[in-house]
C-alpha cells in the first residue's frame, strides 16, 4: 500500500470575514484507531452552511475553532482501516461520509458541535481524514465521487423532510419506504429541483429566479414552474395552480424573505419544513401567528439528518438511478474560486471541489 506523508487542507482563520481568506495548510496525517477508517477523499460538495462558517457569519450558530477545515459533505476511497474496524479487506471502496454524530433516534440525539466543518470539527475539504465506522456508508454505484459529495446536506435533508410527511413520526425512526409511489395525490412546493418528491409520486412545484432552474426541475419530474421574479405574488399562483387549497407541503429553504409567502402557500393543516436559510432575518412575528393558527399549520425546522437517512437516501438514489445536479468541478486549488461561485448562486446545481482521483 502506498505511504501517505502529507495533508494538505484548506482552513478559515480567526479573522476570515471572506471567502479570500481562506488558506492552505499542510495539516498532520490522521491515523485509525480501534474502530475506525482512513479516508483518502475525492470529492466535496460546497453549502450555502458552508459559506456561512468559512466567513464566520453570526448566522450560524457556533464558537469555530482557528484554522477550522470547512465543508460537511464529502466522498472518497477507503485507504486503511483501524484495528476491529467492520470495514477490514474493503480497502478501494468508494464511499460517501455522513457529516455527524448523529447515528439514529430523534434531532435530541444530535449535537451541533459535532457537525463536520463547524465548531470544533474539521470537515473534508482536506486529502485525508478519519472517520469511525459507523458514518461510512458505501456510494451507489452510479454515481461519480462529486455526485455522491453531494447527496447528504441538499438531499438528505430534502429527504428526511419528506419523510417525516410520509410517516407522521417523530421518533426519528425510519419505517421502511417502499416501491410505490407514496406521495400520489399529494402536492410538494420546493424551491429546489423538487426530484426526491416527483420520485415519490407528488405533483411538485417548483419555484426559482431562473427560468433555466425551472427548466432542469421540469426535467427531473416537476409538473408546474414559478418564476419569482415575473411572479412576485407566486404564494398566489400555487393557490392558483392547486384550486385555492394550497401544497400539502412546503420545502423551504429561502429564509424570512419567503417563509411568509410559503405559509400562505400550504393547505390548512399543512406542513412547511424549513431546511436552510439563503436569505437575511426579518421580524415576521405579527404576520405569521394568526396564519399559522387560523390555518392550523405547521412550520418545523429540519436540521442535519441522523445517519439512517444518509444510508437509506444512498439507496433511494440508486435504485430510481437520481443523480444530483452538477453545475461545476473546481480543482483543490481553486477552492476559494468555488466559494466565490457559491456565493454568487447564479449556477444550477452543485459546486463541487475536486480533491483527487476516484
Amino acid at each position: 500500500m502506498t505511504s501517505t506523508k502529507s495533508n494538505l487542507a484548506w482552513t478559515i482563520p480567526t479573522h476570515a470575514s471572506s471567502v479570500k481568506h481562506l488558506q492552505q495548510l499542510s495539516i498532520s496525517m490522521p491515523t485509525p484507531g480501534d474502530g475506525e477508517v482512513l479516508i483518502r477523499l475525492t470529492a466535496a460538495s460546497l453549502n450555502y452552511r458552508d459559506l456561512l462558517v468559512a466567513t464566520r457569519s453570526p448566522q450560524y450558530p457556533g464558537d469555530h475553532k482557528p484554522n477550522l477545515v470547512p465543508c460537511c459533505d464529502g466522498a472518497g476511497v477507503i485507504h486503511s482501516v483501524g484495528s476491529s474496524s467492520k470495514w477490514a479487506t474493503r480497502e478501494g471502496v468508494r464511499v460517501l461520509i455522513h457529516p455527524n454524530e448523529w447515528l439514529s433516534g430523534d434531532v435530541r440525539n444530535l449535537d451541533l458541535g459535532r457537525v463536520d466543518g463547524a465548531a470544533g470539527s474539521d470537515g473534508v475539504l482536506q486529502q485525508w481524514v478519519v472517520v469511525s465506522d459507523e458514518r461510512v456508508i458505501e456510494a451507489p454505484k452510479h454515481l461519480s465521487a462529486g455526485e455522491s459529495a453531494s447527496l447528504p446536506t441538499a438531499g438528505v435533508t430534502a429527504w428526511s423532510a419528506i419523510r417525516e410527511s410520509l410517516d407522521a413520526s417523530l421518533s426519528g425512526e425510519l419505517r421502511a419506504w417502499k416501491d410505490k409511489k407514496r406521495l400520489e395525490g399529494k402536492s410538494v412546493l420546493t424551491q429546489g429541483t423538487g426530484g426526491i418528491a416527483a420520485a415519490l409520486g407528488a405533483t411538485v412545484i417548483a419555484t426559482s429566479s431562473s427560468d433555466a432552474k425551472l427548466a432542469l426541475a421540469k426535467k427531473l419530474g416537476a409538473t408546474h414552474g414559478i418564476n419569482y421574479v415575473t411572479h412576485p405574488d407566486w404564494d398566489q399562483e400555487v393557490l392558483r395552480l392547486t384550486d385555492g387549497k394550497g401544497v400539502d407541503q412546503v420545502i423551504e429553504l429561502g429564509g424570512a424573505q419567503t417563509l411568509m409567502k410559503s405559509i400562505n402557500s400550504v393547505r390548512k393543516g399543512g406542513l412547511v419544513s424549513v431546511i436552510g436559510i439563503l436569505g437575511a432575518s426579518q421580524d415576521l412575528l405579527g404576520e405569521i401567528v394568526p396564519t399559522l393558527l387560523f390555518g392550523g399549520k405547521t412550520v418545523k425546522g429540519c436540521v442535519a439528518f441522523n445517519r439512517d437517512a444518509t444510508a437509506e437516501f444512498a439507496q433511494f438514489t440508486e435504485k430510481h438511478g437520481i443523480k444530483p445536479v452538477i453545475a461545476k468541478t473546481f480543482e483543490f486549488g481553486d477552492a476559494i474560486a468555488a466559494f466565490e461561485a457559491l456565493q454568487n448562486q447564479t449556477e444550477v446545481g452543485k459546486i463541487i471541489i475536486k480533491i483527487s482521483d476516484e
